[in-house]
């Protein structure tokens, strides 16, 4: 049996020479962690984010000792892209769509927000002479019909949501432009990605449930559905040491923990984190939460764990992790009395 939590089997390098990053999506969820890690080797960045659902609180010390810049666009408006450009040496694209969900009723959303945003982020990168460039795509690009836990060359890759067809088309269109026009691009994969500072996703809307209602939880599907989870500090040290491992013309890399987790055993840990024991859990029924879900995922690490880097928590560990932080973020106790 895995253990929930592993050892650390990584240091950190620092560069020679530090760079100037851009971060789409900087004060983010995901983004707002890595801008700590960059900042912490010694990086300048620019975080360029329309704060639809970041916060510069998320990125506030860093912007008051002067290692951050804000640049509040969007990268749908190509020439907000094209200016946050300048001077960078290297891209973080981040930025996309939080909500799969959205697109099935909205169905330009990630077209928009995904695929037309990462052609303006390559095509900016071209006009402006910048190489480098590692992309946040998702383990949802492999489908429904995939092997478990799937591996990064399984294909052909058949997604079944719009998100997820966005970010495969963002993934030829970074793949296109290295070939092209001579891009280095890293590409990962990520698993569901949970931890402090997150802003949507399951246990987020778990503990927002109870908090309006202590008495009951409401679960989309059947609670059946498994997926493996990482926490972020986990996923963005795995960004920055496989860029640093790895010096390939197009870098591809799942990132991801070693087990699995069920939304029944995600209920029950929000419910016990959160001291509302007498709620009762109800399903909606059916496989699946929403239209384009995919009722079970599992990604094959191996290659990230050949680079030398392993995680810190597994799923189960990652989840109640989050849900602490969570609650304390939400000061759900407190508004609760629980």
């Amino acid at each position: 049996m895995v253990p929930s939590i592993l050892p650390k089997t990584h240091t950190w390098v620092i560069l020679d020479s530090a760079m100037r990053a851009l971060v789409t999506g900087g004060a983010g969820f995901i983004g707002s962690h890595l801008i700590d890690r960059l900042v912490a080797r010694g990086d300048t960045v620019v975080a360029l984010d329309n704060l639809s659902s970041g916060k510069l609180e998320f990125i506030q010390s860093h912007l008051d000792a002067g290692t951050v810049t804000h640049i509040q666009g969007d990268v749908t408006d190509f020439n907000a892209v094209l200016g946050a450009m300048k001077g960078i040496d290297c891209v973080f694209h981040l930025a996309a769509n939080p909500d799969i969900r959205l697109g099935t009723r909205i169905t330009d959303t990630d077209l928009k927000q995904g695929t037309l945003a990462t052609y303006n982020i390559v095509e900016a990168m071209r006009r402006c002479e910048v190489k480098k460039i590692a992309f946040a795509s998702s383990s949802v690009v492999y489908g429904e019909d995939a092997p478990l836990p799937t591996p990064e060359n399984h294909g052909p890759c058949m997604p079944i949501s719009l998100y997820g067809a966005s970010k495969q088309a963002g993934e030829g269109l970074i793949s296109s432009w290295v070939g092209t026009f001579g891009l280095q691009a890293w590409i990962f994969r990520f698993a569901n990605i949970i931890g402090t500072r997150g802003t949507h996703g399951v246990i987020f809307d778990f503990i927002h449930k109870l908090k309006a209602d202590p008495s009951r939880l409401e679960v989309l599907g059947n609670g059946l559905q498994e997926k493996s989870y990482m926490e972020v500090e986990d996923c963005v040290n795995g960004i920055l040491h496989v860029m640093q491992q790895t010096d390939e013309p197009l870098n591809l890399f799942n990132l991801g923990s070693h087990d699995t987790a069920s939304v029944r055993r995600i209920a029950e840990i929000v419910v016990e984190e959160t001291g509302c024991h007498d709620a009762a859990i109800e399903y909606t029924g059916g496989d699946r939460g929403w239209a384009g879900d995919i009722p079970r995922a599992m990604l094959g690490i191996d290659k990230m764990m050949s680079t030398g880097y392993d995680v810190r928590f597994n799923s189960e560990a990652a989840i109640r992790h989050t849900a602490k932080a969570l609650i304390q973020e939400i000061g759900i106790n407190k508004e609760m009395n629980i």
